[in-house]
């Protein structure tokens, strides 16, 4: 029999009793099944239930069926409960919730995406608040939007600016006048990504390795200096991406 380690429900039929049970189990297999069974079948009663399993659920992919499952029952009562979580002290459970309000789509839960959560200190909650507010914010607050991002460039490891990054360029146009502006930043790691970012939003199949890396020339050497050496490099395909990402700092 597999271990279980117990959890809240707020329904005690044997059915809901069952599930609750497995989606505890120590296998994540079971853990997964249990959940799509939970989604194939949903039941208001499996609300608190798939709720609080995502706040401790270990496995990516158990944590992601959990949240299909969640998007199986009405909005009208899974919004509110998945809205408490956002204010958990526990990281996973607030990274969570807004993973399942990018799932649901519901727009109304755009203003529950605050400052705090942008900014939060844990970085898997911020790149996923950053990712659902460009989904959800609606055309009128997008500067306000790209205000809460933009001070932000630099941070993190890789991982973190590569989301980021993508975070701004989805904002279309209206990132233009922020980023560049921190195109100028005296912080080399602000400046690069921020150039970078821009040269993403000119040329979106550019890498965004090779836009950190064409960022970074222009930051060391100066404009003029990128630009001599992407031509005397061999080959010419440096020269137009030194030249964007100069653009993109004097425009």
């Amino acid at each position: 029999m597999q271990e279980v380690v117990p959890i809240n429900t707020t329904d005690g039929t044997p059915r809901n009793t069952r599930t609750t049970h497995a989606l505890s189990a120590k296998d994540s297999s079971v853990r997964l099944q249990a959940a799509l069974a939970a989604g194939s079948d949903p039941h208001p009663g499996f609300l608190g239930t798939l709720v609080e399993r995502c706040a401790v659920e270990p496995d990516f992919f158990v944590r992601d069926m959990l949240s299909w499952a969640l998007t199986r029952l009405s909005p009208e009562i899974t919004l509110p409960r998945i809205r408490r979580e956002l204010d958990s002290e526990r990281a996973q459970a607030r990274s969570q919730a807004l993973h399942t309000l990018s799932k649901i789509g519901d727009r109304r839960a755009w203003a529950w995406i605050t400052r705090d959560l942008l900014r939060d200190t844990d970085d898997e909650v911020a790149r996923t608040a950053w990712r659902v507010a460009v989904a959800l914010v609606p055309d009128d607050e997008k500067e306000d939007l790209v205000g809460e991002l933009v001070p932000q460039l630099g941070r993190g490891d890789r991982e973190m600016r590569l989301s980021l990054s993508r975070a701004l360029v989805d904002l279309g146009e209206v990132i233009k006048p922020a980023v560049r502006k921190a195109a100028a930043h005296p912080d080399p790691a602000v400046a690069s990504h921020a150039r970078a970012t821009e040269l993403l939003r000119q040329n979106p199949e550019t890498g965004f390795d090779a836009a950190v890396e064409e960022a970074k020339r222009v930051v060391v050497l100066g404009p003029e200096g990128a630009a001599a050496a992407a031509s005397a490099a061999p080959g010419s395909a440096g020269t137009t991406n030194a030249a964007n990402v100069t653009e993109a700092a004097d425009c």
